[in-house]
């Protein structure tokens, strides 16, 4: 769970969400749907960064008193680096998802994401044991450091990992080896021809990538040797069903979109910068799923 901080009480509170490109993001709909629901007087908005002039907007919302942010693609490890404090869970995923300003201007990072990834799943099947399970798992960057991280510390016995750039993978894993090790967990990197083949030992199979988000190049897997009960976990949420899920479906495959880790992992900022804590996710994620708001 990550520890609150204190900071600098404003009249008005101001949040956002940093990315390249944003325009896609759902974050401003989740947290300006509670900030009114709670009479919250704040704001929340989407701020595209160009990659080149990270450093200077980070500054700037540091200048105009913005009380934290989210962060998303392509900044997750970036801003890490960029943090005077970062949460242990942080350290170790070595990504950051959720910053908050404290009253010094300093920038204290968390990583929400594992915990998303993994109440969203138990919302959604809430008998599911991670214990003793093979776990498959598409990317390398910073989602999937958190997704790792959330299947490690929960007790998944193997985990395969498959991505574009090999060396990008293997220094994920790399990284995590000492954290499996302690909890007896194994991670393999396994090229994408012999991961499908693999899927005959699948009982989670985890999108973890941009692949298949609108505008992102798509994701193509064979599905044909996966294990029929074996959950297909896409964290893409724009299209709600990507293709992945939508073949998962057409074979009979249980599925969770990503649209309630999203949520879940919004909602730990929320608590920090406006100081409400949110439990029931079921009306967003309803309003959300159906385009109303």
């Amino acid at each position: 769970m990550l520890n609150q901080i204190n900071t600098q009480a404003h009249n008005l509170t101001k949040a956002g969400v940093i990315g390249f490109p944003v325009n896609n993001s759902l974050s401003p709909k989740i947290h300006n749907f509670f900030i009114e629901k709670f009479k919250i007087n704040g704001t929340y908005q989407a701020i595209e960064i160009e990659p080149q002039n990270f450093d200077l907007a980070i500054n700037n919302l540091t200048n105009q008193g913005f009380r934290g942010f989210n962060v998303t693609i392509p900044f997750k490890e970036k801003i890490f680096h960029k943090c005077d404090f970062v949460s242990n869970e942080a350290k170790i995923i070595k990504a950051v998802n959720t910053v908050v300003i404290d009253e010094n201007k300093k920038l204290h990072g968390f990583n929400s994401d594992a915990q998303g990834f993994v109440e969203n799943i138990f919302d959604k099947y809430n008998n599911f044991v991670f214990e003793q399970k093979n776990a498959f798992v598409i990317g390398a960057g910073g989602a999937c450091r958190a997704v790792v991280y959330g299947l490690i510390t929960n007790g998944v016995k193997n985990i395969y990992i498959t991505n574009r750039d090999i060396n990008r993978a293997q220094n994920l894993i790399n990284d995590f080896n000492e954290l499996a090790q302690e909890f007896k967990c194994n991670l393999f990197y396994l090229p994408i021809t012999d991961f499908e083949t693999a899927l005959v030992n699948c009982d989670i199979l985890i999108n973890s990538s941009s692949l298949g988000m609108i505008d992102q190049s798509p994701l193509l897997l064979n599905l044909n040797n996966l294990k029929i009960k074996a959950i297909v976990y896409d964290i893409v949420y724009k299209p709600l069903i990507t293709d992945l899920l939508y073949e998962a479906i057409k074979r009979g495959n249980p599925i969770v979109t990503g649209i309630g880790m999203l949520i879940r992992q919004a909602l730990v900022g929320f608590n920090m910068w406006y100081g409400v804590s949110v439990k029931d996710t079921h009306d967003i994620e309803k309003l959300l799923t159906s385009n109303k708001i």
